[in-house]
């Protein structure tokens, strides 16, 4: 995961920590659609920047494949 990817998903948790701050869900469909639109700004902004460099934001790294190479080092 790079950077960015992480940098888009703390953008989406802390998005979606605010909508629900404001509206105050009660129900797991209630926080089904919070969730949903806090994922979207976060997606939308992963188009954005997607748009304007010409490069995929997403890569194939993930955690465990960065910590196995590191610890070859």
């Amino acid at each position: 995961m790079t950077n960015l990817e992480l940098v888009l998903n703390m953008l989406a948790e802390a998005t979606t920590t605010e909508i629900s701050k404001e509206k105050k869900p009660q129900t797991l469909d209630e926080n089904k659609i919070i969730a949903k639109q806090g994922g979207a700004i976060a997606g939308n902004t992963r188009k954005e920047i997607e748009a304007k460099t010409g490069k995929k934001v997403v890569s194939e790294i993930n955690a465990k494949r960065l910590n196995s190479s590191t610890e070859k080092d």
